[in-house]
This record gives C-alpha cells, structure tokens and sequence, in this order.
C-alpha cells in the first residue's frame, strides 16, 4: 500500500514506477491513493485499475457523525451543520468536530457529546484548513511553539531534533489534542503528524522569516549531529538551506550530494544536480559566481546521462558549449563531450562517436590535466572500439594507463574505474588484433573492476566477455558464466539499469555457447530481456544486431530455421550498412554456419557470398578475429562443396592458427571439425 502519493517526492516516484513494472509478474497486488489533482507516473501505471472515490452521501455522512457525535438529541442541529460543510469529505468533518470540541461548542468526548450552543450563533471553518488552523491557534505556546519546529523538520520529527533547534519540546499536549502521533517508542520516540494537511497548515502558518531561521539552524544541526555522515545527509541540508534563502550555501550542499550519490543513486545524483541547476540558473546575472555555478551541475548532467540514457545532442549540450566558450572553461567541455560520445555510441551514431571522441581527446590533452584524460578515456575508447579502431584503442588505452600511474580510482566521474576499464579494453583491442598479453589484460582490468562500482565490473566484464565469447577467443566454462553472473548480481543490487543490461547480455551469450539445452535456454531469456529494454528505452542500440543475431540462431536450434534466417540476415546487413565491423565478424560466422546446416543449393551460394563480402570489409588494422573466422568459414563451405582437399588444408590452418594465438573458444570448435 502506497499512500498520499500526490505528496512523493521524484526519487521515491522514480523507484516505484520502475518496481511496479515487475508486479504483473508476480502474485501481489498494489494499492495506491492519492487526490485527483496528482497526474505522475504513479496515476499512469500500465494495466492498472482506477477507483475514483466519490464523497460520502448523506447517509454515510450521518453515520460518521452518529460515531463521532453520539445520537443525542442535543447534537442532531450541529451534526446537520457539519454535514453541509463538509459536503462529504470524512477528514473535513472529523477536523470540524475537533475544532468544536476544543472551542467548547460541543462537550463530553468522542461518542458522546452534547450541544448547549445556539447554533445560529456556531461560525462554521470553510475549508479544512481553516479549520487546523483555528485548532493550532487555540494551543498554548509552547506547544504550538514545538508544532511549528515539528512542521520545518518534516512529517516525522524526534524531540531531539526539536531541543536542536533551542526549543523544549511539549508533545503530550499535541499528542492528546490528535495534532501528531507517537510513531515510535524504542530506542528513542518518533512522532508523526496525524495528518499531513496538518503539518502543512503549521508551516505556512509561519512568518517566512521565522521559518528561515529555524530552517538554517536545523541544517547546522543535522551536520553537527553526525558529521561522518554528512555527505549522506547533504540533500536534506541543502533542501533545508534552499527553504532559508541560502542559496549559495544550497547550491554547495546539492552538488556535495549529487557527487556522493553518483555510484550509489543515479535518480539521487540526478535530482541533485537538477536542483543544483536551478538555484544557479535563479541567482542575479550580477552574481560573479553564476556563470560558473551554471556549467558545475550542467557538466555532470551530461556528463552521466549515459547512465539513465538521455539523449543529450542538441540543445542540452550546445546550451552548455555556449557557456563553457563564453567561460574559456575547456575542462567542462570536455567532460560533456565525453557523456555525448558514449550517447552517440549507444544510439548506434558510432562514427559521429569516433568523431567527437578524437575532438574530445585533443582538447583534453590540450588541458594537460591527467585526471580529465583518464576520465574521458573510458567513453572514447569505447567509441574507437565500436569503430573497430584497434590503433587508437591501443595508443588510448596505454596513455589512460601510464596517466592514471596505478590508481583504480582517478577520474571516476562517469564510472568508479576508469583504469579498469582501459586495462580491459587494451585486452580487447590486443585479442582483435592477435597481439600478446590480451589475457593478462583481461584478468587484471575484471580484478580491479570487482572491487569498484557496479557499473565498472559490468563493463569490464561485457568488454572481456561480450565479445571474448562469440569471437572466439574466449570459452563459455564455468569460470566464465560464474564471473558474469557475479557481475550481474552486484549491478541488480545496485539498481543500475545499464549494468543490469550490460549483465543480461553477457550471460546470455555465454549460455548460449553452452552445451546443454536448459543452459542455452536461459541465455535465449536473458538474450530476450535484454533485447526487449534496447527496443522500449532505444539505448544501447550498437548492441541490438549481434543480440538479433543469437536470439535468432537460438531459434534456429530449435528447428524454425525458416524463420531465423531471414532475421540473422537482417540482423548482418544492418551491421555491414552501418559498418560495424567489430559484431559483423561473428555474426557473419552465425548466419553463414546456419545457411551450410540447411544446406540447400541455395543456402551454399549465399553462405558464400556473406564470406566474400566480410573478406571484402577494409581492414587496415589486419583484425586476427576477421582472419580466423575467414578460415573456418571457408573450410566449412569447402566441406559443403564437397572439396575434401580443400577442406583439409583450411581446417588445418584454422587449428594451427586457433593454437598459435591461444583463442579457446576456436580451439574448441577447430577439434571438434572431423
């Protein structure tokens, strides 16, 4: 049950849309009440059932009033009065019996009261509020004194937190007057207002200048209280400090708890900077400060918008190129133009990536600052990557890691390890490209990107495995699946959807290569959940043909060939339209093994085409994976040709060359060609 959402905040909003997209799924219901005036994401939910609450008829109106009234004769007047007024909402007509009790217009208690005003003289609150607000004001002193600090504090409050603010705090008399609850009694006592219409009367009931004060002192409070934690308090400081006016000091707090929460809370870190964002947009153009308290949350914005994948081209970032030229702030710009490149990759704009990244790269370089270059170097290498741009790879990776001199954390704005992810990509570009020492790189980045965020451990583990596997060089052991699906369990602990991803398609490929029906099974479920969230959030879209592909061959192996070709040939010639030179090399292999297993004269001519047109793919790099998969691909065809010679020669060296540059996986399949 979810109550009061017209009342949520964005972050819990956020986090229970995402959990109740799973609910279908599962034997459980969900039940959330909220005004009519709320139009979130919560009122919008998909296969969901409205219930719009109509106000009590008159019947169910004298039927609370009979509970709370009694059936007395004497209150028969006031209870019709009450009724009218309140024309059917249940909470406006037990605040007005309240009021009446306390101003003396009814006696006795709940049940049992009697009436021996004329109530032709009875002033009746028009609203609700006006009602709470006629009982708050009836209070005495002190207590309205501790209400008012209860209400500035939040809809749960601690007397400790009260006597912070240099007020003694009278809770009995709120307690027995049903302003607030006692929520909590060990180890120490909470209250909560009883309602948070309540809560909202008190505080606007304020002077604002009052209200800034004892904003400001519970902000100096709530830090001195634990100032271990305070990174992980800085929003409620900042929220507190915004409410006081003060701005700058807000601003501080916001960005303080946007960077904390940058690997622990995307949504937090989010909404962190977004606020961080307006105050700065909010101050006077004569303020010195504003320009640069403009670029600072701009810059993370879309720094990570990778990580909730948002589209940052146009306008978000020419807004922020505009202000970090008028600046002459190059380490800003940078910073963007590295979320843009990974944006441009994952909306399969790959040259547009490659592009950008080499602008980006220069322009670091020209900063001179290492941490900036370490940072940037994880978008554009993967940039380069996806280009099949093996040279720049190597140069980028070796001068991340000569930067970063060790350290696993340097640069850790986009992701917690950026040298991780280099070491991991180096392995990459050397295993592509047949060179030694691509295993070692492989073991150290997935050791160092364990022990860093989710997200980092994903990654390097999609590098190693994503394209190890299916290009042959790695096997899909035990070792292998048990490292990926540690992965994936530290990034759907972290609620990363992009690790998650990440996770899912790593596995699934690995499964797939499996020997066993139900292990290949469960990578086709994995393969398939990953698929569906590329084509709902169109992220990640660089990935989807070579996903299409085994999703495809997996359908394949289940005897509708008829149906998977047609898909893994679509799948293929998107790859070669958009020159994905890195995924049109297994998937080429995929399509052409399937087309020999039908085997008809026609599937042949068209195997061997594919084999032809990724020969005819340039490949200044001299890729050892394009050369091994030609290899086997050939030797296949001339064993469907029924060249025995030929097919003997082409196995042969495909073993040899399988053994020479130590690729498992080719190993494996080169022994088991008869």
């Amino acid at each position: 049950m979810i109550e009061d959402v017209h009342w949520i905040d964005e972050i819990s909003e956020s986090m229970f849309a995402d959990f109740l997209t799973v609910i279908p799924q599962t034997r459980s219901m969900v039940l959330i009440t909220y005004r009519p005036e709320y139009r979130g994401s919560l009122a919008h939910v998909s296969g969901a059932q409205t219930i719009s609450l109509a106000p009590l008829t008159e019947s169910e109106s004298a039927e609370l009033l009979d509970e709370l009234l009694g059936a007395g004769p004497s209150v028969a007047a006031i209870a019709a009065l009450i009724a009218e007024r309140a024309a059917g909402n249940p909470f406006f007509v037990q605040e007005i019996v309240r009021e009446f009790a306390e101003r003396g217009v009814l006696e006795g208690h709940r049940g049992e009261y009697t009436c021996r005003t004329d109530i032709s003289e009875v002033a009746v609150p028009v609203t609700v509020q006006a009602a709470i607000a006629a009982r708050i004001d009836r209070l005495d002193a002190e207590s309205k004194q501790t209400l008012n600090a209860a209400a500035v504090i939040g809809s749960h409050f601690t007397p400790e937190l009260v006597t912070a603010l240099g007020i003694d705090p009278v809770v009995d008399e709120l307690a027995r007057v049903e302003l607030i609850d006692q929520v909590r009694f060990t180890p120490s006592s909470e209250y909560a207002f009883r309602h948070p219409l309540i809560r909202t009367v008190a505080y606007e009931s304020q002077l604002k200048s009052d209200r800034a004060q004892l904003h400001r002192r519970l902000a100096a409070a709530i830090e001195q209280h634990d100032p271990g934690s305070a990174d992980e308090n800085a929003a409620l400081i900042a929220e507190h400090l915004e409410a006081a006016g003060d701005l700058h000091a807000a601003y501080g707090w916001h960005m303080r708890a946007a960077t904390w929460a940058t690997n622990r809370d995307l949504a937090a870190a989010r909404l962190g900077w977004e606020r961080a964002r307006t105050i700065a947009d909010a101050l006077p153009a004569e303020d010195s400060n504003r320009a640069a308290m403009r670029i600072v949350p701009r810059t993370m914005l879309c720094a990570i918008a990778f990580r909730y994948h948002i589209d940052v081209s146009g306008d978000i970032f020419d807004e922020l190129r505009e202000l970090c030229t008028a600046a002459e702030d190059k380490a800003s710009l940078v910073l963007a133009m590295a979320g843009l490149v990974v944006d441009h990759a994952y909306h399969a704009r790959i040259h547009e990536a490659s592009q950008l990244a080499s602008e980006a790269w220069a322009l670091a370089e020209s900063v001179g600052d290492p941490s900036l270059t370490v940072c940037l170097s994880t978008a554009a290498i993967l940039s380069k990557a996806e280009n099949s741009e093996f040279s720049d790879v190597l140069r980028w990776t070796q001068r991340a890691i000569d930067l970063a001199d060790g350290d696993p954390s340097i640069g850790n704005v986009m992701v917690g390890s950026p040298l991780a992810l280099a070491i991991a990509q180096r392995g990459n570009a050397r295993f592509w490209l047949g060179l030694p020492g691509w295993r070692d790189d492989q073991r150290q980045g997935l050791t160092m990107a364990r022990s860093a965020d989710a997200l980092s451990y994903a990654a390097a583990a999609s590098f190693v495995y994503i394209p190890g596997i299916p290009g042959g060089a790695l096997r899909a052991d035990d070792r292998a699946v048990r490292e990926i699906e540690e992965a994936l369990r530290i990034a759907e602990r972290s609620g990363d959807d992009l690790a998650m991803v990440l996770g899912w398609m790593a596995l699934g490929l690995a499964l797939v290569h499996r020997p066993t029906d139900p292990e290949r099974d469960r990578g086709q479920k994995f393969l398939a959940e990953a698929c569906d969230w590329i084509s709902h959030w169109r992220y990640l879209l660089c990935e989807l043909p070579v996903v299409k592909v085994y999703l495809a061959r997996e359908r394949a192996r289940c005897g509708d060939r008829d149906q998977a070709i047609p898909l893994m040939h679509a799948a293929v010639d998107e790859l070669f339209r958009d020159r994905q030179s890195l995924w049109s090399v297994p998937a080429t292999g995929v399509l052409v093994e399937t087309l020999l297993d039908r085997g008809t004269e026609s599937d042949v001519a068209q195997a061997e085409a594919t084999i032809e047109r990724l020969a005819a793919v340039p490949a200044d790099e001299g890729l050892a994976v394009r050369d091994i998969w030609l290899l086997r691909l050939r030797a296949l065809l001339a064993r469907a040709h029924g060249d025995a010679a030929t097919y003997a020669h082409l196995r042969d060296r495909y073993r040899d060359m399988a053994t020479s540059l130590g690729f498992e996986g080719h190993i494996a399949w080169a022994e088991a060609l008869p």
